[in-house]
């Protein structure tokens, strides 16, 4: 019998399973880094212990510390979540050296297929299609191009460990070949430890859909049927459904019989989940088993009525799996939503910063798996998803319309969401018609999906936060009452304020007397006032009417609306020149690390030349020129950590050379 578990995780899951635990009766230890010490989870949990460092290779990542952690506590069992240490065998077998129950697959599972080569290897002795493919260790580089010819264009670079799309790049063109290998090892021994990538072949415009697998140690294998994660972001997925609105009950047989097979050769026990790509015409093939419970996992749950982590307890402590798993059932639909903190209009960057809110409104059967809180920091230094948000409802459109009222009302304010981007996937004409796979965001632009707010909106929007800072600092001052706010001596003139988005100016001019008067711009505003006070604005602007939330840090102001959010600096009424920037500045996009300097000064470079890596949340950023240019200075250094807006590199222009 278990009593007490320790999760060796962070965030959401680690919440998630303290939640089944507290409902088993089950006492609950967290441990945490430096940087979370006043995280949810560790606040939640009834014992906590601290890891030290900031860093997942400071602290989750340290399998002694966790151990020892546990042996301290007297946990009798560990649950690893997913990531960090969750498909480490060593790690589970450690845990089983030391009378403690690894709540995962046996080390034998784990250690088969935590190489995707290996899996791959035992997946086809079993029956299970795969894909060709090529490991490219000792292979050297003038070879490497007759083994992407003997697979077929186009190919995918895989990381041999590790997922979540790190160490993965598709290749098209024999050119990028080489510098795509080197990339993606560098980004694979960054997150995982190992830089092992094997070379396979790439099918284009093919469904993702997982088949979650279960096992006890009384020698039965079960499948609890699919989910449907094709809406993919550097192949990370966002948006994940069950069941597939393709999936028919003769492919749903197929498919469970494959992965229970692949589990059978495993002699699997516990959660798994055999990933397969499913081709435009019907064939399905094997990507690797997952010996962990998946992110997406709520979708199932919600679908089948089971509390996956507790099988997960259960089976570990030696149960068997009860009947209702031996035939799930699919009631209703579920879609869940991964909301990150991420720029989606600017190559997904990651973002970093405080939440200064965080606010999602409760939704008839809605659920919400989060890690956050408001005033919480989101670090570089972990993966950017704030919270899943999962709509359930009788059809695949309920769940749809939950999930999309609930994106639209959440008040995420303080760093930058994809949240307008995933309201806008779910109400794109394909996703709805159910058309979609894994170059869904490849083919639309995502600024198609997630428009910039129009002109007009925007300017109500900078309005109401110039409105709401007036406010602000009328109550802040000591002032006659019966005077009107906002009043002037001069009254011609308007008050001014002045903010940017990026490097657009926007200059509001307000009166607010007894005729009262607004523009934008020099643009005047027909604008009826219902609300105005420090945190928010209610308002009418040319027959409209909105309610505008506004949060502030910093010199910054969040504004957050129905439809979407914007991020103002406010402009000072003098600027110091002093720190102006030097012509030729190539800035760091968010926080990160330097992991490559590719110029010195002095060299040329050229238009699209990557002239140095910046590493953020474990995936590989790179800094191009934007033109020919001469490097002039390189203020950083490998190794050296930056914030945003840092200058990286200084380029000067270069003239045409003399005939």
């Amino acid at each position: 019998m278990i009593t007490k578990v320790l999760v060796a995780n962070r965030g959401e899951i680690a919440r998630r399973v303290f939640r089944t635990c507290r409902e088993m009766g089950i006492a609950t230890v967290a441990v945490y880094s430096d940087a979370d010490a006043q995280a949810p989870f560790v606040l939640e949990a009834d014992e906590a212990v601290p890891l030290g460092g900031a860093t997942p290779a400071e602290s989750y990542l340290r399998a002694d510390a966790v151990l020892e952690a546990a042996e301290r506590v007297g946990a009798d069992a560990v649950h690893p979540g997913y990531g960090f240490l969750s498909e480490n065998a060593d790690f589970a077998r450690r845990c089983e050296k030391a009378g403690i129950t690894f709540i995962g697959p046996g080390v034998e599972a784990i250690e088969a297929m935590g190489s995707k080569l290996t899996a791959r290897d035992m997946m086809e002795a079993a029956g299970v299609p795969v894909l060709p493919g090529r490991d490219l260790t000792g292979v050297p580089d003038d070879e490497v191009l007759a083994v992407a010819e003997a697979i077929g264009w186009p190919v995918l670079v895989k990381a041999s460990f590790g997922g979540g799309g790190r160490g993965m790049r598709v290749v098209r063109a024999e050119s990028e070949l080489l510098e795509a290998i080197a990339s993606a090892r560098r980004e694979a021994g960054s997150a995982f430890g190992n830089d092992t990538v094997f070379l396979e072949h790439y099918v284009d415009e093919p469904r993702h859909v997982e088949i979650q697998i279960f096992g006890d140690t009384h020698g039965a294998i079960v499948h609890l049927n699919e989910r449907e994660c094709s809406i993919q972001r550097r192949h990370q997925k966002i948006i994940e459904e069950s069941p597939s609105p393709v999936v028919t009950p003769e492919l749903r047989e197929r498919m469970g019989a494959a992965a229970v097979e692949a589990g059978r050769a495993l002699g699997y026990v516990g959660a798994g989940t055999v990933e397969f790509l499913l081709a435009p015409g019907g064939d399905f093939y094997f990507l690797e088993v997952n010996t962990r419970l998946q992110v997406e996992h709520p979708v199932t749950e919600l679908v089948t009525g089971l509390d996956l982590v507790r099988l997960q307890i259960d089976v570990a402590a030696g149960l068997p799996l009860p009947p209702e798993a031996f035939a799930p059932t699919i009631t209703g639909h579920a879609i869940e939503a991964r909301l990150y903190a991420e720029d989606a209009l600017n190559g997904f960057l990651p973002a970093a910063g405080t939440l200064h809110r965080f606010e999602i409104p409760e939704v008839p059967g809605l659920r919400v798996d989060g890690g956050v809180e408001s005033g919480d920091v989101v670090s570089t230094n972990y993966d950017p998803m704030l919270a899943k948000v999962i709509g359930y409802g009788r059809t695949r459109e309920e769940a749809s319309a939950r999930l999309v009222r609930a994106l639209r009302g959440a008040r995420v304010l303080g760093v930058t969401t994809n949240r307008t981007l995933l309201v806008g996937i779910l109400e794109h004409e394909e996703f709805v018609a159910g058309r979609i796979d894994t170059h869904f965001l490849d083919r639309l632009d995502p600024r198609d999906l997630a428009p910039t707010p129009t002109p007009a909106v925007e300017g109500a929007a900078v309005l109401a936060v110039a409105l709401a800072d007036q406010a602000l600092e009328r109550d802040g001052s000591r002032v006659v009452r019966h005077v009107a706010s906002g009043f002037r001596n001069v009254r011609s003139q308007l008050q001014h304020r002045a903010y940017a988005v990026g490097d657009r100016r926007f200059d509001v001019g307000y009166d607010l007397g007894r005729r009262p008067r607004f523009e934008v711009d020099g643009t005047a505003l027909d604008v009826v006032l219902h609300r105005v006070d420090p945190d928010g604005v209610d308002l009418v602007v040319d027959g409209v009417r909105r309610r505008f939330d506004v949060v502030r840090a910093q010199g910054a102001a969040y504004v957050s609306w129905a439809d979407g959010t914007l991020d103002l600096t406010v402009v000072p009424r003098f600027v110091d020149k002093a720190g102006a920037l030097e012509a030729g500045s190539l800035l760091a996009p968010m926080p990160g690390t330097v992991v490559r300097v590719n110029v010195a000064p002095g060299d040329r470079v050229v238009a699209g030349q990557t002239v140095l890596v910046l590493e953020a949340m474990k995936m590989e950023h790179a800094i191009k020129a934007a033109a020919d240019a001469v490097v002039a200075s390189v203020p950083v250094s490998t190794g050296g950590a930056v914030d945003t807006g840092t200058v990286l590199i200084v380029l000067e222009e270069t003239e045409e050379d003399e005939a």
